[in-house]
């Protein structure tokens, strides 16, 4: 399956268990025992980046103190054991979002050089001038631009799916821009901004129907709720580790097998060669063909812990507690005047995040005043000009929860959002 309904009896039975899934797991995160300005650390800054579980900083650091060593190349046993721990994160990741093979995942930097991978290895090589590349106007820059790239080079065009007024695509305008000449369609899962949980599925069909392929940005679904590439039948699906509780640095990129070995090589350089002579070379099977030179080992072994650590816990359970947390922000943000609310009102169809704003107050200055009381959010364009453009808003303010994130935060939060407000109102006159 890849996204429970909020109606399915499994996603209730993890409601129930999510009551105190975040006092189990407060203690596994050394940050969240700092204090800001004399105030403890509410971290409302998910979207941007998860905190690390002990579990993967001592991963990290057992990989570093005893078994550092470059992968695939040696014999001996501190390069076997570094070989195991890489490849064996590999696994891990596989069975996480349900691909068939391991070969079927490329280590990347980030997500973002993981959409620039399809774009410069399969867009750059395949698409022509007068072919289709279908967007969405919600999409981070980081699955626009590269499209934005490939189109100027071979003369392909963009199109862009429109959005609801709730802040959902709008399916019907996606029908009515696919066509004949249409050979990819790239869209978020979930809206960084928007909070908007994407009905990918029939995107995804919709688009086959047509031979297109897809390519899904799950940056902000991976590490927030069950997905199951197998039952989507994505083409591509591309996360950062940094965002579900491991390490920066590390990205993955998975794709169907049959497409990954038909695609050029996107950067050349040792380990992704099988024979290299002056003028010419062979290349290494899926998934090192795509894996030039010594990879992110540490933050490999970091993120195949943090899959283990999100694993134990449960997917569903996760998604459940952001819901019942996305309920209560919705709720208690929409009660303070002056405040425009993006995306979907029902926290059933939106992840766990919310962008607002207030009106007369700049997004800067109500994160400085919360961050003086020890709350993080986000403010700013989040990576989403475009959109924020369409909406005719500059900039939001983005409050976003996870695993760890509490009912009495989120209250916190509310009570320090509405004194913050009131002062801004009162100092404006």
């Amino acid at each position: 399956m890849a996204v429970s309904p909020l109606s399915s009896p499994k996603l209730e039975q993890a409601f129930d268990a999510a009551a105190d899934l975040a006092a189990q797991v407060r203690l596994d995160f050394p940050i969240l025992q700092r204090q800001i300005n004399g105030q403890p650390l509410i971290y409302f800054d998910n979207a941007a980046t998860s905190q690390k579980p002990l579990a993967v900083l001592q991963a990290m650091d057992h990989y570093y103190r005893h078994s550092n060593a470059n992968v695939h190349r040696g014999v001996h046993t501190l390069g076997n054991e570094a070989t195991e721990a890489y490849e064996g994160a590999r696994e891990k990741i596989a069975r996480f979002v349900h691909a068939p093979s391991p070969q079927e995942l490329i280590y990347t930097r980030n997500a973002s050089e993981a959409i620039n991978l399809v774009a410069y290895s399969w867009g750059m090589s395949t698409l022509e001038r007068g072919d289709e590349i279908i967007l969405s106007v919600m999409e981070h820059h980081s699955n626009l631009i590269p499209w934005q790239f490939v189109a100027q080079k071979t003369g392909a065009c963009l199109k862009f799916i429109r959005i609801t007024a709730e802040g959902e695509l709008d399916l019907e305008h996606y029908r009515s821009l696919l066509g004949n000449r249409t050979r990819l369609v790239a869209v978020t899962h979930v809206s960084n901004m928007l909070g908007s949980i994407n009905p990918v599925q029939e995107v995804i069909a919709l688009a086959h129907h047509y031979g297109a392929k897809v390519l899904l940005d799950a940056c902000q679904s991976v590490p927030h709720m069950p997905v199951d590439v197998q039952a989507l039948d994505c083409d591509w699906l591309a996360f950062s580790g940094h965002k579900m509780c491991g390490p920066t640095g590390i990205g993955v990129l998975y794709g169907k097998r049959e497409l990954l070995r038909a695609m050029p090589p996107f950067l050349g350089g040792g380990e992704m060669i099988a024979e290299v002579d002056w003028d010419h070379a062979t290349y290494a099977d899926i998934p090192h063909k795509f894996e030039a030179g010594t990879p992110a080992i540490a933050q490999a072994v970091g993120l195949g812990a943090a899959v283990d650590y999100l694993s134990q816990i449960g997917l569903e359970r996760v998604h459940a507690h952001e819901q019942k947390l996305t309920a209560r922000l919705l709720e208690g943000i929409q009660r303070l005047p002056g405040i425009t609310v993006y995306g979907p009102k029902d926290p059933a169809r939106r992840a766990g995040l919310v962008s607002f704003a207030v009106e007369g107050i700049h997004p800067h200055d109500l994160s400085t005043l919360l961050d003086e009381q020890g709350i993080a959010i986000r403010a700013g364009h989040h990576c989403t000009q475009p959109l924020h453009r369409h909406l005719q808003v500059q900039s939001t303010a983005r409050a976003s929860v996870y695993l760890y994130n509490t009912l009495a935060e989120v209250d916190r939060f509310l009570e320090v959002l509405a004194e913050a407000v009131a002062f801004f109102r009162e100092a404006l006159g």
